[in-house]
């Protein structure tokens, strides 16, 4: 899912590594950012098309699945609001490397698991690792950008964190599906990948001034304001995007239980191919942002996530595999498309100094969004069933996307009001780098986001 919001709207360090015949190569440097990103990032979905296997194996419900997913979310919101500045003040490096240790201690409780309570410890440390990289992966890479390749510094940020979200659950799910040990193999996998993204931090100069880092630790709880000069704009996104968010969410969490127990596919490559869809597409609808005119983005937004719903209902409904695939992957444009157009306002209608905080809001939001739909829908399937609650769940989907697009209606210069600063990836403080994270990045957050990070 869904980016992680800046704390600051320039780095604190210098644009590029140290000169010097010691200092690491630019190219060399950034690869090692981007698998970094990647790694941490794709940690977070590996368990994604196990999910039957641990119900399975540990003989919990299908609620207690969406609960072990939403507690990731809930990890990146303490994360976001508690450590979100930490890599603008002790340097770029340690964070990513801590975020690769949070990682790698999740993919070893996973992989030592054998009660419930150890899935619930590991999915929280998922989401304190995904809150670190987001931020300090973004900061870095925009560091060691000159300014006239910042844009593609966010692209390749963006690259990373959604790849790894769709690559963690596909990768996953084929060594699940067809190599020994699904509970262990991936994980393994996913610890020597680790393992190899911490050595390549050594290829990555601390951008961060040492008078700075010298200064010490202030932790601090990151101030949630919305300015009143963008507060419709933000809701209509917001609320879109969250929407947008919540969908990924439930698609990742039941996935694999629909195919297996609805269409009888008891087969982990295609649940991971299906969340794989969603992410990569809301990565490809946070790009579609930066072309399309900012007064036709959020419609389409709300447009799509009343298509993919009707889609993933179809898909429940006639116990078919293609709508669920084209549900996923026209959510995901759409998630995309409307978190693009909240921070493209945000960046365009906010003061440099309040954009930070902001942009923190606007990830908590997403993230609550994607939380606590998640349990309801949990909720829902033990009492009403699978499909019931899917159904269900797709039409309030569809309802909020229609009242966000009802209130574009009423408000016709809310269209034309949107800040016409740049598009979402064209500034340092742009928003293209993915969906979910931390919040010191000095440019663009990530989105579940993500979904979003994950989700």
């Amino acid at each position: 899912m869904p980016s992680a919001p800046p704390g600051r709207t320039a780095p604190p360090g210098p644009a590029g590594p140290p000169a010097g015949p010691l200092a690491p190569s630019r190219p060399l440097a950034q690869a090692a950012i981007a698998l970094a990103f990647w790694v941490t990032m794709a940690g977070t979905t590996v368990p994604t098309p196990l999910y039957p296997l641990y119900q399975h194996a540990f003989g919990f419900s299908p609620f207690m699945v969406t609960v072990i997913f939403a507690v990731y979310a809930l990890g990146v919101v303490a994360g976001l609001l508690t450590l979100g500045r930490l890599s603008d003040q002790i340097g770029r490096r340690p964070v990513m490397a801590a975020a690769l240790l949070f990682a790698a201690a999740a993919a070893g409780l996973f992989e030592a698991a054998d009660s419930l309570p150890w899935l619930l410890t590991a999915r929280v440390l998922s989401g304190f690792g995904a809150a670190l990289i987001t931020g300090s992966a973004t900061a870095a890479l925009l560091d060691l950008a000159p300014p006239e390749r910042r844009l593609r510094a966010q692209t390749l940020a963006l690259a990373a964190n959604m790849g790894g979200l769709a690559g963690g659950t596909l990768f996953s799910g084929i060594l699940a599906e067809w190599a020994g040990s699904p509970l262990r193999l991936p994980w393994t996998a996913t610890l020597v990948l680790t393992a190899a993204a911490l050595l390549g931090l050594f290829a990555v100069p601390e951008t961060v001034p040492a008078a700075i880092r010298a200064a010490g630790v202030r932790l601090r709880l990151q101030p949630l304001r919305i300015p009143a000069g963008i507060r419709p704009a933000f809701l209509r996104a917001a609320l879109a995007g969250g929407a947008g968010f919540a969908a990924t969410g439930v698609l990742t969490a039941v996935s694999g239980l629909f195919l297996a127990t609805v269409l009888d596919l008891r087969n982990h490559a295609l649940t991971g191919l299906v969340v794989a869809v969603a992410f990569a597409a809301i990565a490809v609808g946070q790009l579609l942002v930066r072309v399309l005119p900012p007064a036709r983005a959020l419609p389409l937004a709300c447009a799509g996530l009343v298509l993919a719903a009707a889609l993933v209902a179809g898909a429940l409904l006639t116990e078919a595999l293609v709508p669920l695939l084209l549900g996923a992957c026209v959510n995901g444009l759409a998630a995309g498309a409307a978190i693009g157009t909240g921070l493209g306002a945000i960046n365009g209608g906010v003061a440099p100094e309040r954009r930070g905080e902001t942009v923190s809001t606007f990830f908590a939001v997403l993230f609550s969004m994607l939380s606590v739909p998640v349990i309801g829908v949990g909720v829902l399937i033990q009492a009403t069933g699978l499909r019931t609650a899917g159904v269900t769940f797709s039409a309030v989907v569809a309802a909020l996307a229609v009242g966000v697009a009802a209130g574009l209606v009423r408000r016709p210069r809310a269209r034309t009001a949107t800040p016409s600063g740049p598009a979402p990836g064209d500034t340092d403080s742009g928003a293209s780098g993915g969906a979910s994270g931390g919040a010191d990045t000095a440019g663009p957050p990530s989105a579940l986001a993500g979904p979003t990070g994950e989700a």
